[in-house]
C-alpha cells in the first residue's frame, strides 16, 4: 500500500517502471481524443467541479485511461470525497501512476500521470481516509470506465504458501495474491507478522470469476483443506499469524460464511473456531511470498512435506472445481 511517503520518494526520484510505454505526437493525440480529453489530458487542465456524474457512481469496475487503455484505478478504492472529482485511496497497482512536483497556480502539489503515455490525471494529497490516507483526486474525463463482474475473497487458514498453491488451482480463480490482514500495522513485513505482535494473520486475497465460481465454493474449499477446529495453529504452524479467519465484504457474504462454518462444524462433529470478520484492508507480502509453491516446489522441503498433501486432499476433495 502507497502512503504519503512513498508518493514523495517517487515524486523526488522519479517513477516506477512502467509495464510498457505509449508515445504519440501531440497532432496525433489529438485526433485521438475529444478537445475536452486532449486539453486535460494533454496539456495538464483541469475540469471543472462536480462536470461528471463519475463522482457518484461506485458501481464495481475498473478505470483506466482514456488515451491509451492502461489500467488505473479499481472501484474498489473508490470513495466519495466531496471535492466534484472522482477520489480514489490507491491505484491499482503501484506502477500504474507517475508523480510530479508541481509548483503551479501558487500552491505546491503531487501531480498524477498514467506511467504508460504521461496523460495528466490529477493531483494526489495526504487528507484520504484510513489506513493509507491518501486521496487521488482525478479528472473525470481523463479516465474511461471498464465494467467488471470480477470479485474478491480474503481468507487464512495457516501459511499462506499452501493456501495460495490451493486456490491457483480452482476453475474461476483469475489472480491469488498473499498477503496480511486483521491487524493493526501499515505494510507490514512478513517478520513483523511472524512476531504475532502485528495482530494480522496470514491471509491470501483471491479474484475470482463470480460466474465460474461462487464465494460459497472458495469458503467450502477453504475450511475444507486445512483444519478450522485448531485455534491459531496449523500443524507445526503456531501463532495468531496462523489462525483460520474469513472477512467478508457485506452482509451477503457474512451469512454465506457463517452457514458453511455451521455446515462444517456439523460435519467434522466438534467446535469450529475459524473467525467471521469484516474486511479492513489487505496488505500484499513480498515479492518472494508470491506464486511461492510453483516456483519453489523442487527447492525447499516444506513444499513437499506440507504442501503436496495438502494439493492433493483438495484434489480429491473437490475434484469438479479443478482447473482444466
Amino acid at each position: 500500500m502507497l502512503r504519503w511517503i512513498d508518493i514523495l520518494k517517487y515524486a523526488a526520484n522519479g517513477a516506477p517502471k512502467p509495464d510498457r510505454k505509449v508515445e504519440k505526437t501531440a497532432a496525433e493525440w489529438e485526433t485521438l481524443l475529444t478537445p475536452e480529453q486532449f486539453r486535460v489530458t494533454r496539456l495538464h487542465g483541469t475540469e471543472r467541479a462536480f462536470s461528471s456524474a463519475m463522482c457518484e457512481r461506485f458501481e464495481p469496475g475498473k478505470y483506466q485511461c482514456v488515451c491509451c487503455g492502461a489500467p488505473l484505478f479499481d472501484s474498489g478504492e473508490k470513495f466519495d470525497s466531496g471535492t466534484g472529482w472522482p477520489s480514489f485511496t490507491q491505484p491499482i497497482q503501484e506502477n500504474a501512476v507517475a508523480y510530479r512536483k508541481d509548483d503551479s497556480a501558487g500552491m505546491s502539489r503531487v501531480e498524477t500521470l498514467c506511467n504508460v503515455c504521461d496523460a495528466h490525471l490529477g493531483h494526489v494529497f495526504p487528507d484520504g481516509p484510513e489506513p493509507s490516507k491518501l486521496r487521488y483526486c482525478i479528472n473525470a474525463v481523463a479516465l474511461e470506465k471498464v465494467e467488471s463482474n470480477e470479485a474478491k475473497a480474503t481468507f487464512g487458514g495457516g501459511c499462506f504458501w499452501c493456501t495460495e498453491a490451493v486456490f491457483q488451482r480452482i476453475k474461476g480463480i483469475i489472480d491469488v495474491k498473499s498477503g496480511y490482514s486483521g491487524g493493526d500495522v501499515v505494510n507490514p513485513t512478513y517478520r513483523e507478522v511472524c512476531s504475532g505482535r502485528t495482530g494480522h494473520a496470514e491471509v491470501i486475497e483471491v479474484t475470482y470469476d463470480p460466474a465460474a465460481v461462487t464465494f460459497g465454493d472458495i469458503i467450502r474449499v477453504h475450511l475444507g483443506t486445512h483444519d478450522p477446529t485448531t485455534l491459531n495453529r496449523q500443524g507445526a504452524d503456531s501463532g495468531t499469524q496462523y489462525r483460520s479467519v474469513i472477512f467478508h465484504r457485506n452482509d451477503e457474504e457474512r451469512q454465506i460464511a457463517l452457514d458453511l462454518v455451521k455446515e462444517c462444524e456439523a460435519a467434522l462433529g466438534k467446535p469450529v473456531v475459524t473467525e467471521v470478520k469484516p474486511f479492513s484492508v489487505f496488505f500484499p507480502a513480498e515479492a518472494e511470498h508470491q506464486n511461492y509453491y510453483n516456483e519453489n516446489s523442487t527447492r525447499n522441503p516444506y513444499c513437499s512435506v506440507a504442501i503436496v498433501p495438502k494439493l492433493a486432499k483438495f484434489r480429491a476433495a473437490f475434484p469438479a472445481l479443478l482447473r482444466e
